[in-house]
């Protein structure tokens, strides 16, 4: 059956992917008066003395807000708040399903920053932690960073941070494999979106390489006056006097795009150094197939997709991440956490081949491994 035949059958008939269910299912009547009312009152003021109970009395100890406002969703775009939703409830059942943690995929119909960052700071007192989802940029940048300056549980983009967790951990062990230290290598960031922005300062933070990004209207450069004040920190990452992309590629060692589908040719694979590293990311479809990327002379090649190795994949690092935090007490999510996480995350292939320098989803030892890491 094909896939998005399969995808609506299923979601009819369950109607959805996610429900609650009750953690003590043996009730009973003196049971249901303490739970309600009037025992309930009891663990009100309680809280109401010491709100930190509110995480040991309640289900916020491990509970995480998805929310979006549907203006970027996957490969869709801005499909709106009510088209969002089946991406949310699935963002929610990754987390149950891989960390055991629970989730409320919430779908905002407000799009400007004010907006969002105020809806979702009159929600925060019932959740542990928010996932901010499929945000637009630039808009997506200044919700995030007012929310973490603004509130007292963790704030992620999973957009932005938990793909560049991946990538940073794939170029971690890539550059082992092809003998490669990453400060010293020249990368070139195809899309200056959420992803590749974040992607771009976790990289600069870990290691400082040269990177060169490279958006719509070419090289992103300190002579460009059109720049917001993300791209013009991307600007500073390099001193090259490149002008398009294809100049860019000159001898690049890793090639990282995150933008859309057959933008690069098995050419552009052979204007790079020996044994290249190249992460096509734009999903569904790549920037370069694998075959082709291998043709031109790539050594090792990830995607976003599942049926090819080395998958970039968020589901090895947001349920993680969160798992980290909620049970460490972690109020932030700094670049600290992150690279961390990354590191931990390579880690977990105990011997990198050119066909995995990222761990399976399903690798059992990726949850509590990198959830460790988060203190």
């Amino acid at each position: 059956m094909d896939v998005n035949d399969l995808s609506l059958k299923l979601h009819r008939k369950f109607g959805g992917k996610i429900a609650t269910s009750l953690r003590d299912d043996d009730l009973n009547r003196e049971k249901l008066s303490a739970y309600y009312s009037p025992g309930v009152a009891a663990a009100s003021r309680a809280i109401e003395h010491d709100p930190k109970l509110l995480r040991d009395l309640t289900w916020v100890r491990n509970l995480v807000a998805v929310i979006s406002d549907g203006s970027a969703v996957l490969g869709l775009g801005n499909v709106g708040p009510k088209a969002a939703m089946p991406v949310m409830e699935g963002k929610a059942m990754l987390f149950k399903h891989f960390a055991d943690i629970d989730c409320v995929p919430i779908t905002l119909d407000v799009h400007s920053p004010d907006q969002i960052v105020a809806a979702v700071k009159a929600i925060a007192p019932s959740f542990g932690a928010i996932n901010l989802e499929d945000i637009a940029a630039p808009v997506c940048f200044e919700v995030e960073d007012r929310l973490r300056a603004e509130l007292d549980i963790p704030v992620f983009h999973d957009d932005q941070h938990g793909t560049a967790v991946v990538t940073l951990a794939g170029l971690i062990n890539a550059c082992k494999i092809t003998g490669r230290k990453l400060e010293d290598c020249r990368i070139v960031m195809i899309g200056a979106g959420a992803a590749g922005v974040s992607i771009a300062d976790l990289l600069h933070r870990y290691a400082a390489p040269e990177i060169i990004a490279v958006d719509s209207q070419g090289v992103i450069s300190s002579d460009r006056t059109n720049l917001n004040r993300y791209k013009e920190r991307l600007s500073t990452y390099h001193q090259s006097t490149v002008r398009d992309l294809h100049e860019a590629l000159e001898g690049a060692d890793v090639v990282i795009g995150i933008s859309h589908k057959d933008l690069l040719k098995r050419g552009d694979i052979s204007r790079m150094a020996d044994d290249a590293i190249v992460f096509a990311l734009a999903n569904p479809d790549p920037e370069i197939m694998p075959e082709e990327a291998h043709a031109g002379g790539a050594a090792v090649v990830a995607t976003g997709r599942g049926d090819y190795p080395n998958q970039v994949n968020n589901a090895v690092a947001f349920p993680e991440i969160f798992r980290g935090a909620l049970d460490h007490k972690v109020t932030q999510i700094t670049d600290d956490h992150l690279i961390a996480a990354a590191e931990a995350l390579a880690a977990t292939v105990k011997e990198p081949t050119p066909e995995k320098v990222i761990p399976s989803v399903f690798d059992e030892h990726v949850v509590p491994v990198v959830a460790d890491a988060i203190r």
